[in-house]
């Protein structure tokens, strides 16, 4: 037999039936390259040398019998003398010599790897360990590779250190903690072609969502320089997450990227003397930083060949990849089942208890169930946001949308004024937080700086104490919560929260406020964008031309921004639908984005001013709607997420309806053929009801927006302290309506749902609704499994009422 075949083995050659033979990590890099390659998967060629190898390197250098009495002297249950035993066992095999026919076998399959390419061509170097007789048994980690390894003595160098490894202190504790016996495992040295990824990019990839094990998912991150930063988690990398069936179509799967600080590059240092390289990091220069290690078309094309993978092996993988920054060529150089999950992992919820008493500090309307201890906080106002650190207790006045920046470092927010649906108590739902709103005087009774207690977890009323008080803490399994026949949906803001909500018993997002990503992740009114030339805040300007440097154009920007936004949430959710209500900022809220006073009137009453479906086809805003439907677009047909539905805020006439919805179509958001877009409106506005059937014409469904509908019924505002009380969605007057609506919307073939607090909070509201028979009820995540327990009640309350009382036998 040739030596080459019984000593060396090409990837070619080489399967996972194999794993006996050059061990797992080997046998792995011959089956990508061996199945992957003929698919386009880029694999970096190389050989392996065989535990047949590494049994005559023993042999001839009569090792057998001296290591095992050097690791003997090891106590496998304290580990005392590991040190010295190993570092003589190390010193042992570093002093024996390559036997002649392996150190040939070596030589010829290096030079056939150098054939057609330069001469002495870089290559990686690393360990694979098996067991013959455990051929399933995973050392993964415990030896080591040598990279940029160049030249025939070089290459036999890096072999023997291999070998040299497999006695590292750590490797040798682990045999010893498993069982296996030292010198029945053999080791198997990868040779492997080098990609120059200390000139270029390297990072990894999960076939699965890592943290959630949400299965539709990739998840891609990168870094600059060599890939041992990203795996080791030494700096903060790119991250990309890219749509599964989508990637399956061939389209745009690119859903998400958040840009990280990627502060170090890993790169190689001066030549050591066994001809390999050692590592250095460096501090990355702040351009690069600021510049993505990958175009989204790479990104893509690694996500095919992850899901590739991933179909081969039939189940998620973990793989590493890396780009040439000589050729610019990307390539896959590990893969390795994902071991983390199975399966989604069971979500379980929190219930608290408080298990000691303290004076009430103040008390107002509980928002959210937690409870929570930290140091408080008071602020007058947003500009004092640098004092409130991160697990400090927001206190103030009250709050604004100039305060969401300040409000996500905050463990609990307390706000003198407001109510549900407040602005704070909004943000705090958003957000997973608790609150409490409405206590007039906490500000006064709480000092700066004081520890607190706050308490949501008492009913309807909020609880402040002094000190740091004790609770108790319980799981909830969710496969005890009742599922009911009306449709559990979510509202949601904060696209970072859907990953996790996606794993809660919803049928959906009945909600997704569009205003949040806006606010918080894009900041520049759209306007100010399409028309950046006339902007005449110097600062504004300024700070708007940072937010866009890294777009051919500022409206790009937005779109872009708002797309992976919506996009990334759709994804979560698929099949789900999620329901994209278009932007509803009032005009003073408008004003405070970047550059926005310019194109904002000063209105006395915004809340009944220039907002919702009146905004869109304006001259004053036409271009800015043009931009939010552009997202949706590209969502929908560039993203493939056909589950998103479109809904319009605030439309008070049925001709404004129209007109809306022809300049959607206008803007390239198709409604005809199997997925076209569907529009929903809110019903929140009398008018909305009393002419429902003639909006039903024009729209898909109705959402009921219960506050606006409540306040405009009952003719209060529902921020004002002083009326307050009088806020109640099940006054009779709004009751009637909502029935009103929902009966028209059923008789004109619509769904309906809701989108409020009441149905959680009020048990008697859910069975109001129920017996309406509404279609769905959207809940904030805090609300979601409450409300489905009042939705299964109220609906075996009607199911019980509507049942005949059995007949009785007349006496006789």
């Amino acid at each position: 037999m040739n030596p080459t075949d019984l000593f060396t083995l090409p990837f070619g050659a080489l399967t996972n039936e194999h794993v006996t033979v050059v061990g797992g990590k080997n046998a792995s890099l011959g089956e990508l390259y061996n199945r992957l390659t003929p698919q386009g998967v880029r694999v970096p060629d190389g050989f392996a040398t065989t535990a047949a190898a590494y049994g005559r390197f023993l042999e001839v250098n009569h090792l057998p019998e001296p290591l095992a009495q050097l690791l003997a002297r090891i106590d496998p249950e304290t580990f005392e003398g590991l040190q010295e035993a190993g570092a003589e066992a190390r010193a042992l095999v570093q002093a024996a010599q390559l036997p002649n026919d392996v150190a040939q076998a070596v030589r010829v399959a290096y030079r056939e790897l150098c054939a057609g390419r330069a001469a002495d061509v870089q290559v990686a170097v690393r360990s694979s360990a098996t067991a013959e007789d455990l051929p399933t048994a995973s050392f993964a980690g415990q030896h080591d590779s040598f990279l940029n390894v160049r030249g025939e003595a070089a290459v036999l160098a890096a072999v023997q250190r291999c070998y040299v490894s497999l006695f590292n202190d750590r490797a040798i504790k682990y045999r010893l903690q498993h069982g296996f016996d030292h010198l029945r495992v053999a080791l198997s040295a990868g040779v492997q072609l080098m990609v120059r990824s200390d000139l270029a990019s390297a990072g990894v990839a999960f076939t699965i969502e890592p943290e959630t094990g949400h299965e539709q998912l990739i998840y891609l991150t990168g870094s600059w320089g060599l890939g041992e930063n990203v795996v080791q988690g030494a700096v903060n990398p790119d991250e990309f997450y890219l749509f599964k069936p989508t990637v399956r179509r061939g389209g745009r799967a690119l859903v998400s990227k958040k840009l990280g600080d990627k502060a170090q590059t890993m790169r190689y240092a001066p030549e050591d003397d066994a001809g390999g390289q050692a590592l250095r990091n460096t501090d990355t220069p702040a351009a690069k930083r600021q510049q993505y290690v990958l175009r989204d078309a790479e990104v893509e094309q690694l996500g095919r060949w992850c899901l590739l993978i991933e179909e081969h092996y039939g189940l998620p993988m973990d793989v590493e990849w890396a780009q040439d920054g000589l050729t610019g060529e990307l390539f896959i150089v590990q893969a390795r089942p994902e071991t983390i999950h199975h399966g989604r992992r069971e979500l379980r919820l929190h219930e608290y208890h408080l298990t000691e008493k303290a004076p009430v500090l103040a008390a107002g309307k509980a928002v959210g169930s937690q409870i929570a201890s930290g140091v408080a906080r008071i602020l007058a106002s947003p500009a004092e946001g640098h004092r409130l650190q991160p697990g400090d207790i927001l206190v103030a006045d009250s709050t604004s949308p100039d305060w969401n920046v300040v409000l996500k470092k905050a463990a609990v927010i307390v706000t003198n004024k407001g109510g549900r649906t407040s602005h704070a108590a909004i943000v705090a739902r958003e957000l997973g937080l608790s609150a409490v709103v409405g206590t007039h005087d906490a500000t006064e009774q709480i000092q700066d700086g004081q520890l607190i207690t706050v308490s949501c977890a008492e009913g309807d009323e909020g609880r402040v104490y002094a000190g740091r008080l004790a609770w108790t803490e319980t799981e909830i399994d969710l496969e005890t919560v009742p599922r009911p026949r009306t449709k559990p949906l979510l509202i949601l803001a904060d696209p970072a929260r859907a990953l996790q909500l996606a794993r809660y018993p919803s049928q959906g997002v009945g909600l997704m406020r569009m205003e949040f990503v806006i606010n918080n992740a894009i900041r520049i009114h759209p306007m100010a964008l399409v028309e950046f030339d006339k902007l005449q805040d110097a600062a504004a300007r300024a700070e708007i031309e940072q937010l866009t440097a890294r777009y051919p154009s500022k409206p790009e920007y937005f779109v872009d921004q708002l797309s992976q936004a919506i996009g990334f949430v759709a994804a979560c959710f698929y099949p789900r639908p999620v329901i994209v209500r278009l932007s509803d900022f009032k005009t003073n809220e408008y004003a405070g984005l970047l550059g926005g006073r310019q194109f904002e009137p000063a209105e006395e009453n915004p809340m009944l001013g220039f907002r919702g479906a009146s905004r869109y086809y304006s001259p004053q805003y036409r271009e800015g709607f043009r931009l939010e439907c552009e997202a949706l677009r590209r969502v929908r047909e560039g993203m493939g997420l056909s589950n998103v539905k479109a809904m319009i805020p605030f439309c008070r006439t049925v001709e404004e309806g129209r007109k809306v919805v022809a300049l959607m179509q206008e803007f390239g958001l198709r409604r005809s053929g199997p997925d076209g877009l569907e529009i929903y409106v809110m019903a929140e506005i009398p008018s909305n009801v009393i002419l429902a059937a003639e909006f039903a014409e024009v729209f898909d469904g109705f959402s009921i927006g219960s506050n606006d509908l409540t306040q405009l019924t009952l003719g209060l505002d529902r921020d004002s302290a002083i009326v307050s009380p009088l806020f109640d969605e099940r006054n009779a007057a709004v009751k009637q309506l909502l029935a009103q609506v929902i009966r028209a919307a059923h008789a004109s073939g619509r769904p309906i749902g809701l989108c409020g607090q009441a149905p959680s909070d009020y048990p008697d509201f859910a069975r109001f609704l129920v017996a309406q028979g509404i279609d769905s009820i959207s809940f904030t995540p805090d609300a979601l499994l409450t409300g489905m327990r009042n939705m299964a009640e109220a609906e075996q309350a009607l199911a019980a009422a509507l049942t005949p009382a059995p007949a009785t036998a007349l006496p006789v």
